[in-house]
């Protein structure tokens, strides 16, 4: 996925009828498994693949889940909602991910990568690939919604206020 990620984390705060930090959560938690981007470009220079690092794994995620909501349960229990909808965010990055992208649904029983379709690598840069593949109209698919969902919100939000 190469745009879709913050557009789905609002459809998923949309849906849950979040507001406010919990809205907040869910757009953060949808595009933080790719904060590792910062060491795959400026620490690793490219040469593991970043599906492969610990936030791109559903298992550190969902330890990360149960440690941090449990915890919450019993120090923060207002808060619990605000962390669940970060962590269905992320879990909703690695779904999305796993459309083309490969992601680590099986360990730490195995590494393999589990990806539903291949992104052939037809042309000079990747990123061209990634948009010329047919995988990419879901993308765009999912922007539009969430552009149809924010539009009119907006539009009555500020005729409200």
């Amino acid at each position: 996925m190469l745009i879709a990620h913050l557009p789905s984390g609002y459809l998923l705060g949309h849906a849950a009828r979040a507001r406010g930090a919990a809205m907040a959560a869910a757009l953060i938690g949808s595009v933080a498994p790719d904060f590792d981007m910062l060491w795959f470009h400026l620490v690793d220079h490219g040469r593991v693949h970043h599906h492969l690092y610990p936030s791109h794994i559903p298992g550190c995620w969902l330890i990360a889940a149960i440690l941090v909501l449990g915890l919450l349960r019993w120090l923060a229990p207002s808060r619990v909602i605000i962390a669940a909808m970060f962590f269905a965010g992320v879990f909703l990055h690695l779904l999305l991910d796993t459309l083309v992208g490969g992601i680590m649904w099986l360990w730490p029983f195995s590494d393999r990568l589990i990806t539903l379709a291949v992104v052939p690598a037809r042309y000079d840069h990747w990123v061209i690939s990634f948009i010329l593949h047919w995988s990419f109209l879901a993308e765009i698919a999912i922007t539009l919604l969430a552009a149809g969902v924010l539009w009119p919100n907006r539009r009555g939000a500020s005729a409200t206020g």
